[in-house]
């Protein structure tokens, strides 16, 4: 074939693929039946000695699942910043106490506060999440996806895992609210926070892939983020709750998001994988 020693051997003619000049002489590796090669390895580039390089990422395995760094990030950061807030709380530390002051400068009840603050109540955040629930379940299952109802049932569970939390946190912290709460207790964290956060959260999640253009996603993540701010200016601003409040129960829902959109993602992937396995493997044990 003319090669030299240093060069890998070629495959022999009858493979599926020879590395032998083409019909026209151009000197690519073609196909023995003359189509285009259906995998990556037709796309590989050459390696500085030749040979060629870096195989591609298996087909149907998840590259958009973030490592360890990223799940670090994505869950340590909020996490690490919520047992912050809370010792401070508890402690009544200089960050406690300089989150009381800048509430004496911010508290200005007026209707338009308590209205945006209504927008984190049950009332009005519940019923957008069943929307979204209702919408996507039945539109996967008539489009005939197995396991339709799994991320709204993770969803849904999500919503109701909010109040076992966020209860029982301000019964333990038992923070005394603004002075325009009078005397009581139990207002850390947020719970109209948390309902926002998740509520419209989970709702967005769920509709995100769906959508079929970049601009109408960003549409979504802008409604969403600026429905969480109203709430929390609202929460604030009327004297429902400190700062501090609001940022704590921001950082415990961005957890619960995060865990339940990694775990929707390693499912879907999981079942990519098991109905992508057409084709015999030499391997029989379980993966």
């Amino acid at each position: 074939m003319g090669d030299t020693g240093s060069r890998p051997p070629q495959l022999r003619p009858g493979r599926a693929l020879a590395h032998t000049p083409g019909a026209s002489g151009s000197g690519a590796s073609h196909r023995s039946d003359s189509r285009p090669p259906q995998t990556p390895r037709g796309a590989r580039r050459p390696g500085p000695d030749g040979r060629l390089g870096t195989t591609p990422p298996v087909p149907g395995r998840p590259t958009f699942l973030p490592g360890l760094p990223g799940l670090l990030a994505l869950l340590g950061f909020p996490a690490a910043l919520f047992a912050l807030i809370t010792w401070q709380v508890v402690a009544h530390g200089p960050l406690a106490r300089a989150d009381e002051r800048l509430s004496r400068s911010l508290v200005h009840p007026d209707r338009v506060s308590e209205v945006l603050a209504d927008l984190g109540g049950v009332p009005v955040a519940l019923p957008v999440l069943a929307v979204a629930l209702g919408y996507v379940a039945l539109s996967a299952r008539a489009a005939g996806q197995q396991r339709w109802w799994r991320a709204p049932a993770v969803a849904a569970v999500l919503m109701a895992v909010v109040p076992a939390v966020i209860v029982p946190l301000k019964e333990l912290v038992a923070r005394p609210g603004p002075p325009v709460m009078g005397p009581g207790t139990g207002f850390y964290p947020s719970g109209h926070t948390a309902t926002a956060v998740v509520a419209y959260g989970s709702a967005t999640l769920l509709l995100l892939p769906r959508l079929r253009t970049a601009r109408a996603r960003r549409a979504l993540l802008g409604l969403c983020l600026a429905l969480n701010l109203a709430v929390a200016f609202g929460l604030v601003r009327r004297g429902y709750h400190w700062p501090l409040d609001v940022l704590a129960s921001w950082c415990l829902c961005a957890v619960l998001l995060t865990a339940s959109a990694l775990f929707l993602d390693r499912s879907v992937s999981r079942s990519s994988r098991r109905s992508s396995a057409g084709t015999p493997s030499p391997r029989t044990g379980p993966s």
